[in-house]
């Protein structure tokens, strides 16, 4: 099970990066030439961010699905939907062929990786957590977490194969290169859809699948809307981030300091296995000390790198900025491994799946859409500082919001009847 959910994940994930890597490096010159390098840049972000407009949509329907039929039926439909929107980016032809319709067909097509993505990340982490056993929930979560930091890592690998290929030809990279990990994808795909063929339902769905329910997204929002908007302020600074990191910050090291595309990309790489390490750290510390606990200390931490970022980038050296990216992903891991266990803990069976993936994917337009495409917009208009303050905001509501919830991680049980009495007379079906 734990290998199914991180497989699946590691290849959603890696379809959703890839996006993000080709729009810091290419997609302004691709789809967006008219507009100078700002504007385009900001245009490519632009793109990117719609589609963490669409995950919180992508939660509310796969969601419903995921909470009335199955987590299994609805994380296929997922996964496919990833699949194919991803390799028809790689086939989209670029503007100076079809004109305007290219950006219109890539947004659509960004949009559409968004809802799969929203769908996917609740159903993953639920399989995992409704199935591990009573204090071990935040290192059994580590597996699906584990699927962005491998993902990152292959989407970061693939553009760095593809570009040693090209060697230096940048016309030849713009033209076709950076379509080949998007239209790679489908063998990725293939492989995932051979992993969750196997996957079970969990106990705890199955037994709470015999009863008649209301719309589960009525159900969340009527009864527990405030645990979706603090889960949303509280993943903010884990997205932010991870997104800054690996958009803003690959765009900043190649345009503004300078270092060679093929060593930011391999920086990424090594990030990566920081976020992975990162991960593991917070989750088991969390299964210790409290879910709260260390999202909080994390979101102190946070606030210090962000004021500092900045001023140590501008020595322009790879070294330091492999550092500054180090600890922003070792930031986000130690965050985001408590989180995989701390969003499904917070709500009730029937809407589970629902609750957490709306709760996290609101924190994704949070963190995850609005920094990345202000970023440029700030730096211009105020310096690079302002990027830094944006961040550390970010950190203050994150560690606000954590404060405001129940801690979770002595909870012996996902079935309703072991939630907190408010909580329990919510599995009484509304007829």
């Amino acid at each position: 099970m734990a290998i199914a959910g991180l497989v699946g994940t590691t290849i959603e994930y890696y379809d959703f990066f890839i996006y993000g890597t080709a729009a810091a490096l290419v997609f302004s010159q691709v789809f967006f030439p008219a507009l100078g390098d700002v504007a385009g840049t900001v245009a490519s972000f632009a793109t990117s961010a719609v589609a963490f407009v669409a995950r919180p949509l992508g939660a509310i329907v796969f969601g419903h699905y995921g909470d009335r039929w199955g987590r299994k039926g609805t994380l296929v439909t997922t996964l496919l939907m990833m699949g194919l929107s991803t390799v028809a980016i790689g086939l989209l032809p670029p503007a100076g062929v079809i004109g305007v319709a290219a950006p219109i067909a890539l947004v659509v097509l960004r949009f559409l990786q968004g809802l799969a993505l929203g769908g996917e990340w609740a159903g993953a982490n639920l399989l995992t957590a409704e199935y591990a056993p009573p204090g071990r929930r935040g290192l059994y979560a580590v597996f699906p977490q584990w699927g962005g930091a491998i993902g990152f890592a292959l989407a970061s690998a693939t553009f760095l194969a593809t570009d040693a290929i090209f060697d230096d030809n940048d016309d030849a990279f713009l033209s076709y290169g950076w379509r080949i990990p998007f239209i790679a994808s489908a063998l990725l795909v293939l492989v995932g859809l051979w992993a969750r063929r196997t996957i079970e339902e969990t106990p705890v769905f199955r037994a709470a699948s015999n009863a008649r329910r209301t719309s589960p997204f009525a159900g969340v929002i009527r009864e527990q809307w405030r645990e979706v908007l603090l889960c949303g302020g509280l993943t903010g600074v884990v997205f932010a981030l991870f997104y800054i990191g690996s958009t803003y910050l690959t765009t900043y090291g190649t345009a503004t300091l300078g270092i060679e595309r093929r060593i930011v990309l391999a920086l990424g790489i090594f990030a990566a296995a920081v976020v992975a390490l990162g991960v593991l750290v917070g989750a088991k510390l969390s299964d210790q000390y409290g879910r709260r606990t260390i999202i909080i200390v994390t979101g102190g931490l946070a606030f210090i790198w962000a004021i500092t970022l900045f001023p140590l980038l501008t020595s322009g050296s790879p070294v330091v900025f492999g550092f500054a990216l180090a600890v922003a992903f070792g930031l986000n891991g130690l965050a985001f491994g408590p989180v995989g266990a701390f969003l499904p803990e917070l709500f009730a069976t029937r809407y589970r799946y629902t609750g957490a993936g709306v709760g996290f994917n609101l924190g994704g337009i949070i963190g995850g859409a609005v920094p990345p495409l202000l970023a440029p917009v700030l730096a211009d208009s105020f310096g690079v500082m302002a990027v830094g303050a944006m961040i550390a905001l970010l950190a203050v509501v994150s560690v606000v919001c954590a404060l405001a919830l129940t801690e979770t991680s002595r909870r012996h049980s996902l079935h309703d009847q072991h939630l907190p009495p408010r909580r329990r007379a919510l599995k009484q079906p509304v007829l």
